[in-house]
C-alpha cells in the first residue's frame, strides 16, 4: 500500500509537467485554451507547471538518495 502511495506521489507531478509541456506546445502553435486570455500567459503557466513538476520529481529523487546515503558518482582520471 505504501508503494502505491509513493508511485502516486511521483505520477501526479509527472502529469502536471506533461500538461505544462502541452500548454507550451499549444501556445507555440497559436492554439489558445479557453481559460487563458493570451498565448504568452498560456506559455508562462505551462512553463511553471513543467518546471514545478520536474523540480518535485528531482527533489524526491535527491531526497531518497540522501536518505539511503547513495555514494556520489565521481569521474576517475
Amino acid at each position: 500500500m505504501i508503494r502505491i502511495i509513493a508511485v502516486m506521489i511521483l505520477v501526479i507531478p509527472g502529469l502536471i509537467a506533461a500538461y505544462g509541456i502541452k500548454l507550451m506546445r499549444d501556445s507555440l502553435f497559436n492554439e489558445l485554451n479557453f481559460i487563458f486570455l493570451h498565448t504568452g500567459l498560456q506559455f508562462f503557466i505551462g512553463f511553471i507547471f513543467f518546471v514545478g513538476g520536474l523540480a518535485f520529481i528531482g527533489g524526491f529523487i535527491v531526497h531518497r538518495d540522501r536518505k539511503r546515503q547513495a555514494p556520489k558518482k565521481s569521474k576517475k582520471k
